[in-house]
Protein backbone atom coordinates (compact mmCIF):
# COMPACT_ATOMS: atom_id res chain seq x y z
CA UNK A 1 0.00 0.00 0.00
CA UNK A 2 1.53 3.24 -0.77
CA UNK A 3 1.57 6.10 1.68
CA UNK A 4 0.24 9.47 1.57
CA UNK A 5 3.04 12.26 1.71
CA UNK A 6 2.44 15.89 1.74
CA UNK A 7 4.50 18.73 2.34
CA UNK A 8 3.78 22.18 4.77
CA UNK A 9 5.48 25.29 3.48
CA UNK A 10 6.11 27.99 5.43
CA UNK A 11 7.89 30.86 4.69
CA UNK A 12 11.60 29.79 4.46
CA UNK A 13 11.46 26.47 5.75
CA UNK A 14 10.08 25.77 9.23
CA UNK A 15 13.47 26.80 11.54
CA UNK A 16 13.33 30.53 12.12
CA UNK A 17 16.84 30.92 10.79
CA UNK A 18 16.50 29.05 7.84
CA UNK A 19 16.44 32.46 5.34
CA UNK A 20 19.75 33.17 6.84
CA UNK A 21 20.78 29.44 5.14
CA UNK A 22 21.95 31.96 1.81
CA UNK A 23 19.72 29.18 -0.03
CA UNK A 24 17.14 32.22 -1.31
CA UNK A 25 17.00 36.34 -1.02
CA UNK A 26 15.17 37.13 1.81
CA UNK A 27 12.53 39.32 -0.51
CA UNK A 28 11.84 35.54 -2.54
CA UNK A 29 9.61 35.08 0.10
CA UNK A 30 6.80 37.41 -0.91
CA UNK A 31 7.10 36.43 -4.47
CA UNK A 32 4.37 34.56 -6.34
CA UNK A 33 7.32 32.44 -8.34
CA UNK A 34 9.49 31.22 -5.49
CA UNK A 35 5.91 29.67 -4.14
CA UNK A 36 5.37 28.39 -7.76
CA UNK A 37 8.67 26.33 -7.73
CA UNK A 38 8.04 24.77 -4.52
CA UNK A 39 4.61 24.14 -5.72
CA UNK A 40 6.32 22.52 -8.70
CA UNK A 41 8.74 20.63 -7.09
CA UNK A 42 6.55 19.30 -4.71
CA UNK A 43 4.38 17.41 -7.64
CA UNK A 44 7.75 16.26 -9.89
CA UNK A 45 7.54 14.51 -6.51
CA UNK A 46 4.39 12.89 -7.13
CA UNK A 47 3.10 13.95 -3.47
CA UNK A 48 -0.47 14.14 -2.79
CA UNK A 49 -0.82 17.82 -1.87
CA UNK A 50 0.88 20.94 -0.18
CA UNK A 51 -0.28 22.92 2.55
CA UNK A 52 0.35 27.01 3.07
CA UNK A 53 0.19 28.70 6.55
CA UNK A 54 -1.95 31.88 7.45
CA UNK A 55 -2.97 33.47 10.48
CA UNK A 56 -4.21 36.70 11.16
CA UNK A 57 -0.90 38.04 13.43
CA UNK A 58 1.89 38.30 12.67
CA UNK A 59 4.83 35.26 13.64
CA UNK A 60 5.82 35.41 17.25
CA UNK A 61 7.87 34.11 19.60
CA UNK A 62 5.42 35.18 22.60
CA UNK A 63 2.41 33.16 23.10
CA UNK A 64 0.08 36.74 22.32
CA UNK A 65 1.18 39.99 21.29
CA UNK A 66 4.42 40.72 19.25
CA UNK A 67 7.94 40.14 20.09
CA UNK A 68 10.75 42.60 19.52
CA UNK A 69 12.67 40.19 17.01
CA UNK A 70 14.34 41.27 14.02
CA UNK A 71 16.19 38.36 12.89
CA UNK A 72 13.20 36.20 12.31
CA UNK A 73 10.93 35.88 8.80
CA UNK A 74 7.79 38.08 9.85
CA UNK A 75 4.61 38.65 7.37
CA UNK A 76 2.91 36.38 4.84
CA UNK A 77 0.99 35.85 1.54
CA UNK A 78 -2.35 35.57 2.22
CA UNK A 79 -2.80 31.58 1.57
CA UNK A 80 -5.70 31.17 -0.57
CA UNK A 81 -5.25 33.45 -2.86
CA UNK A 82 -1.48 31.94 -2.96
CA UNK A 83 -3.09 29.09 -3.40
CA UNK A 84 -5.45 30.40 -6.73
CA UNK A 85 -2.24 31.75 -8.25
CA UNK A 86 -0.32 28.77 -8.09
CA UNK A 87 -3.30 26.92 -9.27
CA UNK A 88 -3.00 27.19 -12.97
CA UNK A 89 0.49 26.64 -13.16
CA UNK A 90 0.31 22.65 -11.83
CA UNK A 91 -1.77 20.69 -12.92
CA UNK A 92 -2.35 17.29 -10.26
CA UNK A 93 -0.79 18.60 -7.56
CA UNK A 94 -3.26 18.96 -3.89
CA UNK A 95 -3.58 22.33 -3.09
CA UNK A 96 -4.17 23.30 0.70
CA UNK A 97 -4.51 26.70 1.94
CA UNK A 98 -5.23 27.95 5.58
CA UNK A 99 -7.75 30.21 6.22
CA UNK A 100 -9.14 30.76 10.19
CA UNK A 101 -12.74 30.22 11.20
CA UNK A 102 -12.83 33.00 13.66
CA UNK A 103 -12.96 36.47 12.97
CA UNK A 104 -14.57 35.37 9.38
CA UNK A 105 -17.93 34.68 7.74
CA UNK A 106 -18.16 30.95 6.97
CA UNK A 107 -19.74 32.24 3.35
CA UNK A 108 -16.71 33.98 2.04
CA UNK A 109 -14.20 31.28 3.23
CA UNK A 110 -16.63 28.58 1.42
CA UNK A 111 -17.03 30.44 -2.09
CA UNK A 112 -13.05 31.16 -1.83
CA UNK A 113 -12.37 27.32 -1.33
CA UNK A 114 -14.87 26.61 -4.51
CA UNK A 115 -13.46 28.89 -6.28
CA UNK A 116 -10.13 27.53 -6.02
CA UNK A 117 -11.61 24.02 -6.47
CA UNK A 118 -12.59 25.34 -10.09
CA UNK A 119 -9.08 27.14 -10.75
CA UNK A 120 -7.35 23.78 -9.74
CA UNK A 121 -9.62 21.64 -11.46
CA UNK A 122 -10.61 19.74 -8.37
CA UNK A 123 -7.36 19.74 -6.61
CA UNK A 124 -8.42 22.38 -3.40
CA UNK A 125 -8.45 21.42 0.27
CA UNK A 126 -9.24 24.19 3.30
CA UNK A 127 -7.08 24.03 6.68
CA UNK A 128 -9.84 25.61 8.91
CA UNK A 129 -7.55 27.21 11.91
CA UNK A 130 -9.00 28.77 15.55
CA UNK A 131 -7.66 32.54 16.29
CA UNK A 132 -7.74 32.35 19.97
CA UNK A 133 -4.94 35.18 20.85
CA UNK A 134 -5.83 38.61 21.98
CA UNK A 135 -3.60 39.87 19.93
CA UNK A 136 -5.22 38.83 16.61
CA UNK A 137 -8.62 39.47 18.16
CA UNK A 138 -7.39 43.50 18.36
CA UNK A 139 -6.40 43.22 14.58
CA UNK A 140 -10.34 42.49 13.98
CA UNK A 141 -11.86 44.55 16.38
CA UNK A 142 -14.72 43.14 16.67
CA UNK A 143 -14.43 41.05 19.70
CA UNK A 144 -12.60 41.06 23.09
CA UNK A 145 -10.41 38.03 23.92
CA UNK A 146 -8.59 36.84 27.30
CA UNK A 147 -4.96 37.83 26.60
CA UNK A 148 -2.86 34.38 26.81
CA UNK A 149 1.04 34.22 28.77
CA UNK A 150 1.67 37.83 28.59
CA UNK A 151 5.63 37.51 28.56
CA UNK A 152 6.39 34.31 27.88
CA UNK A 153 8.63 32.72 25.28
CA UNK A 154 6.63 30.26 23.19
CA UNK A 155 7.89 26.82 22.97
CA UNK A 156 6.69 25.81 20.06
CA UNK A 157 6.17 27.11 16.54
CA UNK A 158 3.69 29.78 16.98
CA UNK A 159 3.15 28.57 20.35
CA UNK A 160 1.53 24.82 19.61
CA UNK A 161 1.22 23.17 21.38
CA UNK A 162 3.14 22.87 24.54
CA UNK A 163 3.59 26.22 25.78
CA UNK A 164 0.13 27.15 24.80
CA UNK A 165 -1.51 24.65 26.23
CA UNK A 166 0.67 24.72 29.59
CA UNK A 167 -0.36 28.55 29.45
CA UNK A 168 -3.90 27.96 29.67
CA UNK A 169 -6.24 27.98 32.89
CA UNK A 170 -9.59 26.38 32.80
CA UNK A 171 -11.32 30.14 31.71
CA UNK A 172 -8.74 30.28 28.38
CA UNK A 173 -9.91 26.42 27.92
CA UNK A 174 -13.16 27.10 27.58
CA UNK A 175 -12.63 29.90 25.14
CA UNK A 176 -10.86 27.40 23.00
CA UNK A 177 -13.54 25.20 23.09
CA UNK A 178 -15.85 27.61 22.32
CA UNK A 179 -13.88 28.89 19.40
CA UNK A 180 -13.69 25.20 18.28
CA UNK A 181 -17.66 24.34 18.49
CA UNK A 182 -17.91 27.91 16.10
CA UNK A 183 -15.12 26.50 13.57
CA UNK A 184 -17.15 23.02 13.61
CA UNK A 185 -20.20 25.34 12.51
CA UNK A 186 -18.39 27.17 9.98
CA UNK A 187 -17.11 24.08 8.27
CA UNK A 188 -20.98 22.55 8.72
CA UNK A 189 -21.85 25.91 7.03
CA UNK A 190 -19.49 25.55 4.36
CA UNK A 191 -20.14 22.08 3.74
CA UNK A 192 -23.71 22.62 3.22
CA UNK A 193 -23.15 25.09 0.58
CA UNK A 194 -21.13 23.67 -1.35
CA UNK A 195 -23.79 21.09 -1.62
CA UNK A 196 -26.36 24.08 -2.76
CA UNK A 197 -25.92 23.66 -6.15
CA UNK A 198 -26.41 20.44 -8.01
CA UNK A 199 -24.24 19.03 -9.97
CA UNK A 200 -26.41 19.32 -13.07
CA UNK A 201 -28.31 23.21 -11.98
CA UNK A 202 -26.59 24.73 -15.08
CA UNK A 203 -28.69 24.24 -17.87
CA UNK A 204 -26.94 26.43 -20.46
CA UNK A 205 -29.87 25.85 -23.00
CA UNK A 206 -29.67 28.91 -25.65
CA UNK A 207 -32.67 28.02 -27.15
CA UNK A 208 -34.51 28.41 -24.45
CA UNK A 209 -32.50 31.15 -22.95
CA UNK A 210 -32.54 29.20 -19.58
CA UNK A 211 -29.14 29.19 -17.50
CA UNK A 212 -29.95 27.22 -14.71
CA UNK A 213 -32.36 25.12 -12.85
CA UNK A 214 -33.99 27.38 -10.22
CA UNK A 215 -35.52 24.18 -8.57
CA UNK A 216 -31.73 22.65 -8.10
CA UNK A 217 -30.56 25.85 -5.77
CA UNK A 218 -31.10 25.15 -2.15
CA UNK A 219 -31.21 27.17 0.36
CA UNK A 220 -29.38 25.81 3.48
CA UNK A 221 -31.29 27.50 6.12
CA UNK A 222 -28.34 26.82 8.82
CA UNK A 223 -28.80 27.96 12.24
CA UNK A 224 -26.86 27.84 14.99
CA UNK A 225 -25.20 29.23 18.00
CA UNK A 226 -22.48 31.26 15.76
CA UNK A 227 -24.07 31.70 12.68
CA UNK A 228 -27.17 32.07 10.55
CA UNK A 229 -26.71 31.37 6.62
CA UNK A 230 -29.65 31.26 4.58
CA UNK A 231 -27.82 30.62 1.45
CA UNK A 232 -27.50 28.96 -1.78
CA UNK A 233 -24.20 29.91 -2.53
CA UNK A 234 -23.05 31.97 -5.36
CA UNK A 235 -20.40 29.74 -6.79
CA UNK A 236 -21.94 26.41 -8.59
CA UNK A 237 -21.06 22.62 -6.99
CA UNK A 238 -17.25 22.83 -7.53
CA UNK A 239 -15.33 19.60 -9.57
CA UNK A 240 -14.95 18.11 -6.51
CA UNK A 241 -18.30 18.45 -5.41
CA UNK A 242 -16.63 18.86 -1.65
CA UNK A 243 -12.88 19.97 -1.79
CA UNK A 244 -10.85 17.86 1.46
CA UNK A 245 -10.96 19.71 4.71
CA UNK A 246 -8.14 19.27 7.02
CA UNK A 247 -7.12 19.78 10.47
CA UNK A 248 -4.20 20.16 12.62
CA UNK A 249 -5.11 18.51 16.25
CA UNK A 250 -2.41 18.06 19.25
CA UNK A 251 -5.17 16.78 21.74
CA UNK A 252 -9.24 16.35 22.49
CA UNK A 253 -10.96 18.71 21.79
CA UNK A 254 -9.28 19.40 18.46
CA UNK A 255 -9.34 15.13 18.03
CA UNK A 256 -12.88 15.77 18.50
CA UNK A 257 -13.58 18.55 15.92
CA UNK A 258 -11.29 16.34 13.15
CA UNK A 259 -13.57 13.51 13.88
CA UNK A 260 -16.94 15.01 13.12
CA UNK A 261 -15.52 17.55 10.54
CA UNK A 262 -12.42 16.82 8.97
CA UNK A 263 -11.69 14.06 5.79
CA UNK A 264 -7.84 14.69 6.86
CA UNK A 265 -6.15 15.18 10.35
CA UNK A 266 -2.82 16.16 11.26
CA UNK A 267 -1.31 14.62 14.32
CA UNK A 268 1.58 15.30 16.24
CA UNK A 269 3.00 12.35 17.92
CA UNK A 270 7.04 12.00 18.88
CA UNK A 271 7.32 8.12 18.34
CA UNK A 272 6.00 5.17 17.36
CA UNK A 273 4.29 4.80 20.63
CA UNK A 274 2.73 7.62 20.89
CA UNK A 275 1.69 7.26 17.27
CA UNK A 276 -0.45 4.16 18.02
CA UNK A 277 -2.01 5.75 21.09
CA UNK A 278 -3.04 8.65 19.06
CA UNK A 279 -4.58 6.15 16.27
CA UNK A 280 -6.49 4.37 18.75
CA UNK A 281 -7.88 7.27 20.16
CA UNK A 282 -9.08 9.03 17.14
CA UNK A 283 -10.62 5.73 15.72
CA UNK A 284 -12.55 5.10 19.06
CA UNK A 285 -13.80 9.07 19.05
CA UNK A 286 -15.15 7.62 15.41
CA UNK A 287 -17.63 4.96 17.14
CA UNK A 288 -20.98 5.69 16.29
CA UNK A 289 -20.07 8.37 13.60
CA UNK A 290 -22.03 9.19 10.42
CA UNK A 291 -19.51 10.16 8.54
CA UNK A 292 -16.76 7.96 7.22
CA UNK A 293 -13.30 7.71 9.01
CA UNK A 294 -10.71 10.43 8.85
CA UNK A 295 -7.17 10.44 7.12
CA UNK A 296 -4.59 10.03 9.67
CA UNK A 297 -1.16 11.98 8.96
CA UNK A 298 1.47 12.50 10.95
CA UNK A 299 3.63 15.82 10.75
CA UNK A 300 7.39 15.71 10.99
CA UNK A 301 10.06 18.45 10.84
CA UNK A 302 12.56 17.50 8.71
CA UNK A 303 16.10 18.08 7.93
CA UNK A 304 17.61 15.68 5.01
CA UNK A 305 20.75 15.12 3.80
CA UNK A 306 24.32 13.52 5.24
CA UNK A 307 24.81 16.85 6.58
CA UNK A 308 21.33 17.34 8.16
CA UNK A 309 22.66 17.08 12.21
CA UNK A 310 25.27 19.67 11.43
CA UNK A 311 22.95 21.97 9.31
CA UNK A 312 20.14 22.50 11.82
CA UNK A 313 22.71 22.96 14.18
CA UNK A 314 24.08 25.86 12.51
CA UNK A 315 20.80 27.56 12.31
CA UNK A 316 19.87 26.94 15.72
CA UNK A 317 23.03 28.88 16.63
CA UNK A 318 22.20 31.55 14.22
CA UNK A 319 18.51 31.54 15.97
CA UNK A 320 20.32 31.36 19.68
CA UNK A 321 18.43 28.74 20.87
CA UNK A 322 17.46 24.65 20.06
CA UNK A 323 14.53 24.48 17.83
CA UNK A 324 11.36 23.35 18.90
CA UNK A 325 8.41 22.22 17.58
CA UNK A 326 4.97 20.82 18.19
CA UNK A 327 6.22 17.91 16.12
CA UNK A 328 9.07 15.51 15.73
CA UNK A 329 12.24 17.37 14.91
CA UNK A 330 13.68 14.46 12.49
CA UNK A 331 17.80 15.06 10.70
CA UNK A 332 19.48 12.28 9.00
CA UNK A 333 19.36 10.59 5.45
CA UNK A 334 16.21 9.58 3.39
CA UNK A 335 16.89 6.06 3.70
CA UNK A 336 16.42 6.58 7.66
CA UNK A 337 13.55 8.64 7.42
CA UNK A 338 11.75 6.33 5.00
CA UNK A 339 12.36 4.06 7.43
CA UNK A 340 10.61 5.85 10.10
CA UNK A 341 7.66 6.47 7.92
CA UNK A 342 7.19 3.03 7.29
CA UNK A 343 7.62 2.10 10.50
CA UNK A 344 4.48 4.76 11.70
CA UNK A 345 2.70 3.06 9.28
CA UNK A 346 2.40 -0.48 10.99
CA UNK A 347 1.38 2.16 14.05
CA UNK A 348 -2.01 2.89 11.69
CA UNK A 349 -0.62 6.27 10.27
CA UNK A 350 -2.10 6.51 6.57
CA UNK A 351 0.06 9.45 5.78
CA UNK A 352 2.90 12.23 7.08
CA UNK A 353 2.98 16.02 6.11
CA UNK A 354 6.55 16.73 6.45
CA UNK A 355 7.67 20.48 7.11
CA UNK A 356 10.73 21.38 5.36
CA UNK A 357 13.66 22.49 7.82
CA UNK A 358 14.73 24.77 5.36
CA UNK A 359 13.35 25.52 1.88
CA UNK A 360 14.08 24.98 -0.96
CA UNK A 361 16.86 22.15 0.03
CA UNK A 362 14.95 19.71 2.08
CA UNK A 363 12.10 20.04 0.11
CA UNK A 364 14.72 19.24 -3.18
CA UNK A 365 15.62 16.34 -0.77
CA UNK A 366 11.60 14.82 -0.01
CA UNK A 367 10.34 15.29 -3.94
CA UNK A 368 13.66 13.63 -5.21
CA UNK A 369 15.62 11.28 -2.92
CA UNK A 370 12.65 10.05 -0.34
CA UNK A 371 10.29 9.48 -2.52
CA UNK A 372 12.68 7.45 -4.97
CA UNK A 373 13.71 5.15 -1.61
CA UNK A 374 9.93 4.77 -1.22
CA UNK A 375 9.43 3.93 -4.32
CA UNK A 376 11.69 1.37 -4.09
CA UNK A 377 10.33 -0.29 -1.12
CA UNK A 378 7.10 -0.82 -2.95
CA UNK A 379 5.58 2.14 -1.02
CA UNK A 380 4.62 5.11 -3.29
CA UNK A 381 3.07 5.76 -6.24
CA UNK A 382 4.78 5.80 -10.10
CA UNK A 383 2.73 8.10 -11.47
CA UNK A 384 -0.47 10.16 -10.61
CA UNK A 385 -3.40 7.75 -10.94
CA UNK A 386 -6.37 10.56 -10.39
CA UNK A 387 -6.96 14.09 -11.35
CA UNK A 388 -8.17 15.43 -7.78
CA UNK A 389 -7.30 16.03 -4.82
CA UNK A 390 -10.00 13.67 -3.57
CA UNK A 391 -8.82 10.45 -5.52
CA UNK A 392 -5.02 11.23 -4.52
CA UNK A 393 -6.21 10.17 -1.02
CA UNK A 394 -9.04 7.35 -2.32
CA UNK A 395 -11.93 9.59 -1.22
CA UNK A 396 -15.10 9.27 -3.31
CA UNK A 397 -17.10 12.35 -5.12
CA UNK A 398 -20.17 12.78 -2.46
CA UNK A 399 -23.41 13.52 -3.65
CA UNK A 400 -24.92 16.88 -2.72
CA UNK A 401 -27.00 15.95 0.16
CA UNK A 402 -29.92 18.40 -1.11
CA UNK A 403 -30.21 16.37 -4.63
CA UNK A 404 -32.73 13.84 -2.77
CA UNK A 405 -34.87 16.76 -2.03
CA UNK A 406 -35.62 17.77 -5.95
Amino acid sequence: MSLHLAVALEGAGWHPAAWREGLLTPSEVFDAQYWTALVREAERGLLDFVTFEDSFGLQSTLLDGLDSRTDQVRGRLDAVLLAARIAPLTTHIGLVPTATTTHTEPFHVAIGIASLDFASEGRAGWQPRISARSSEAALIGRRDFPILGTGTRAQAHEGRPTAFEAAMDDDFRRHVAGLFEEAGDAVEVARRLWDSWEDDAEIRDEATGRFLDRDKLHTIDFEGRFFSVRGPSITPRSPQGQPVVTALAHSRVPYEFAVRHADVVFVTPHSREEAAATVAELRDLEAGSSRGPVKIFADLLVFLGDDAAERKARLDALDGAPLASDALVFAGSAEELADLLLDWREAGVEGFRLRPGALPYDLKVIARELTAVLRARGAFRDAYEAGTLRGHLGLTRPASRYAEVS
